[in-house]
């Protein structure tokens, strides 16, 4: 069985400057696969490729075994796309966008009626089905998206900075669809910037299984595993250092490693002992925070 994601030596130049440059991974049947990243790392254009929008430069993308270039009608059929920008239709009614997806997909009635009120009930719209989706918050919209987008039967669900603008509150309802889609055995490509995201919805995913976490920076893909696998790499204790208006960090194996070398100096000012977390990990790896 071929993954449900395979990228090989995948390149997009615009203007002969590299976007994505040379980047590999797959991402099996029912995994949970977030790409973090800063705003210009490439995220959004490697998402671009692999749903068909854009054609790579350079490379192989398949999808279910299907090439993204040469049969991408059955690459569409197999994925569901929610991008960052708002994509539904704000002078139709919920119900109508959703018709008019389920239209398009040649989905017959009364199935295609069934299922856009299965799908409207599971994101919690289906109070507001004859409200113009302008009137709708940016959360409702957000989860308008999710829910057009897993009309078709989808077996792999990519989602493009799904919360960015959003409130706490609506982020964490967001994650909470997202990984009970996941629990229930769809494949998930997410990309964002937010750590906190990637925290969540990376960890103990699905079958109790932790998402795999991918980190672009200038186009390419610099990392890659689980965060257990990112601290096991570069350390789980953390020794900061408050030096001016700034904190040094210093890695060590384990948590008791960071307190034994913090017990072992003489003047102890300033500097604490924590264990690491993804942000810490990112800026090791990359040299820089996110925007």
């Amino acid at each position: 069985m071929p993954p449900a994601v395979f990228l090989q030596n995948v390149r997009k130049h615009y203007n002969k400057v590299p976007v994505v440059n040379d980047i590999s991974f797959s991402i099996e049947s029912g995994e949970m696969f977030g790409l973090l990243g800063p705003n210009g790392a490439g995220k959004s254009t490697t998402i671009r490729m692999i749903t068909t929008l854009t054609k790579p430069s350079q490379g192989t993308i398949e999808i279910e075994g299907y090439d993204v270039v040469s049969q991408p009608l059955a690459v569409k059929q197999n994925i569901g796309v929610v991008l960052q920008q708002t994509s539904v239709d704000i002078d139709l009614t919920v119900w109508e966008n959703m018709e008019l997806h389920g239209r398009l997909h040649h989905i017959p009635n009364p199935e295609r009626k069934r299922r856009i009120s299965q799908w409207l009930d599971y994101v919690e719209l289906s109070e507001r089905r004859d409200s113009l989706v302008k009137t709708l918050s940016g959360g409702m919209k957000r989860r308008l998206q999710i829910a057009r987008a897993l009309l078709h039967q989808p077996k792999i669900l990519f989602l493009d900075e799904p919360t960015v603008g959003l409130d706490p509150q609506t982020r964490r309802r967001i994650w909470e669809i997202i990984r009970d889609l996941n629990r229930q055995g769809m494949t998930m490509l997410l990309t964002t910037h937010y750590m906190d995201e990637v925290e969540y919805l990376c960890d103990a995913c699905g079958a109790g299984k932790p998402g795999r976490i991918g980190i672009m920076d200038s186009g390419k893909l610099i990392e890659l595993g689980t965060l257990q696998d990112f601290k096991s790499r570069h350390g789980e204790g953390l020794v900061m250092k408050q030096v001016d208006e700034r904190f040094e960090y210093k890695f060590f194996p384990t948590l008791a490693d960071a307190n034994a070398y913090l017990d072992s100096l003489d003047d102890k000012t300033g500097m604490m002992v924590r264990p690491s977390n993804l942000e810490d990990i990112f800026v090791e790896i990359t040299g820089r925070q996110l925007d």
